[in-house]
């Protein structure tokens, strides 16, 4: 008798391990079928899910003691079918029955494909009704002692059935989620979420230097700049590469708050605090916690509120609107401004004591006009980018595309940039770039591209044969990326030796090293 109770309590333990330890109901209930095997007659073992809500019910497995596992069926019943049997799990006892005659108010159909004799176990947990656990053999009917065992039995399975049901609601949310990243990646014409920094190695190699160095650390950052240059960019490549890249990553646009919001905005407020509070309402620092918040145009913060970001900055601690507890949060500050703050600091229109907290470490951002050696890439990168939105065959900017984009001051920095792409293939419509009307530039003599000249001559349009030469060189670099040398280098695809290349560039003037991508 002590032998067989240290053998049952061993078996309750191995069972209660492998209920816990596997993710799928499937392999727990293959392990723990042949641990049973060992202590009663089991030739079958099934385990079936009963939806509380009353829809379809799931045969999540149906195991021969064996090893022959076949593949998990569906079966499906009427709803009022589902209603009664999630009721009779909520209020029935473990019991025996025969295959032919199953309990009253459970469907015959369960008991397909068992054996002749069955042990029916409801499993039921703090959420109702789970589903059963059902033994059978063909030889003897189960006696009052293995009855009782498939009492204790009923938690684990419902344990395992219940951790298997979240593990499938949660991958059906995931995949819900990666369908909708997916749909708006595909409507914002891009790959991937974060947005690649064009020029890191050229004209922005000084700004991604900064960047890596204060990435690292967690302490503030102010990125200065104009309208447009990237500043989000570059807040959220500090963002990815600190040690709070697995956390939020939140922007907002200080300017576009309206001024009796900024609290209710920034830290929440409390349910009836004011007019329309109708429910509690978690802030930007709190959605933040334990990620980075971006300050985008932090000088269009109003003084009461520098007053109240400059405590959060000094403890980490604030309270809702309407609050009186104090609300502690750990979030990392990026702010971002195109307005001269050092200016506003001596005019007392922007807060000194906060100007010294945000700008423990500034990043200057160089507008695109001082960095134009980015622009093949930036050229390349954003006709790719708007093919890919509007359904376009994708075009390569040529050489004329280029000094036309090379030429232009632009005044609004990437974001007119890109905007400009995004034109130029509109009007282009799957036949090349129309960058010329996407600047509004007429045509004239000057921009007539060498390829033009040679098949459409006249005396008018006729350029010398070292601008044709030019052109016909910067096109090869653009298309190969400042690649000379090679298989797919510009020299292969012009026919001459690396080293006349060489040479007629020097003549011509032409840096090779602005169509290297970064």
């Amino acid at each position: 008798m002590l032998l067989f109770m240290e053998r049952y309590h061993q078996l309750l333990f191995a069972i209660w391990r492998e209920a816990c330890r596997h993710i799928e109901i499937h392999d727990s209930a293959s392990r723990i079928a042949g641990l049973l095997a060992e202590m009663i007659p089991v030739d079958t073992l099934s385990v079936v899910a009963v939806e509380s809500a009353g829809s379809d019910v799931e045969r999540l497995c149906h195991l021969g003691v064996s090893g022959d596992i076949p593949m998990p069926a569906l079966l499906s019943i009427e709803k009022n079918a589902a209603k009664r049997l999630s009721a009779w799990c909520t209020t029935a006892a473990p019991m025996q029955c025969t295959r032919d005659r199953p309990p009253k108010g459970l469907p015959a159909t369960f008991l397909e494909g068992l054996r002749k004799y069955v042990l029916v176990i409801p499993l039921q947990s703090e959420h109702g009704a789970q589903g059963l656990f059902l033994l059978s053999n063909e030889h003897e009917p189960y006696h009052e002692r293995e009855v009782k065992l498939g009492e204790l039995l009923a938690e684990p399975f419902a344990v395992a059935l219940e951790n298997d049901r979240r593990v499938h609601e949660l991958m059906t949310l995931r995949e819900a989620a990666e369908a909708d990243k997916r749909k708006l990646l595909n409507r914002l014409g891009r790959e991937q979420l974060t947005d690649e920094v064009i020029g890191a190695g050229h004209g922005l190699r000084a700004v991604m230097e900064r960047v890596e160095l204060v990435s690292r650390s967690d302490v503030p950052v102010l990125i200065l700049g104009e309208t447009g240059a990237g500043k989000e960019v570059i807040a959220r490549a500090i963002h990815e590469g600190s040690p709070r890249a697995v956390g939020p990553f939140i922007r907002v646009n200080c300017g576009a708050i309206p001024t009796e919001l900024i609290d209710s905005e920034l830290f929440g407020h409390e349910r009836g605090s004011f007019t329309g509070a109708v429910a509690e309402r978690k802030g930007w620092f709190e959605r933040a916690d334990g990620g980075t918040l971006f300050l985008d145009e932090i000088g269009e913060l109003p003084p009461a509120a520098q007053v109240r970001l400059l405590r959060v900055l000094q403890d980490s601690s604030f309270e809702r609107v309407g609050g009186e507890k104090a609300l502690h949060v750990n979030v990392r500050i990026v702010a971002a401004t195109h307005r001269d703050l050092a200016r506003m600091v001596q005019e007392q229109r922007f807060r000194e004591d906060l100007w010294y907290r945000v700008a423990v470490f500034p990043i200057v951002l160089p507008p695109l006009r001082e960095r134009k050696q980015d622009i093949p890439a930036l050229a390349e990168h954003f006709a790719e980018r708007a093919s890919r939105r509007f359904g376009l065959k994708q075009q390569t900017p040529t050489s004329r595309d280029i000094t036309l984009l090379s030429d232009y001051d632009w005044p609004g920095n990437v974001r007119e940039f890109a905007s400009v792409l995004d034109r130029a293939a509109i009007l282009g419509d799957g036949r090349g770039l129309e960058v010329a009307k996407a600047l509004g530039i007429a045509p004239t003599t000057t921009t007539i591209s060498a390829e033009q000249s040679i098949s459409e001559p006249n005396d008018h349009t006729m350029v010398t044969l070292d601008e044709a030469m030019r052109g016909h060189i910067v096109r090869a670099l653009t298309l190969t990326r400042g690649k000379i040398e090679g298989e797919r280098g510009a020299a292969a695809m012009l026919g001459i030796n690396p080293h006349t290349l060489r040479a007629r560039m020097r003549k011509l003037e032409i840096d090779w090293k602005r169509f290297r991508v970064g």
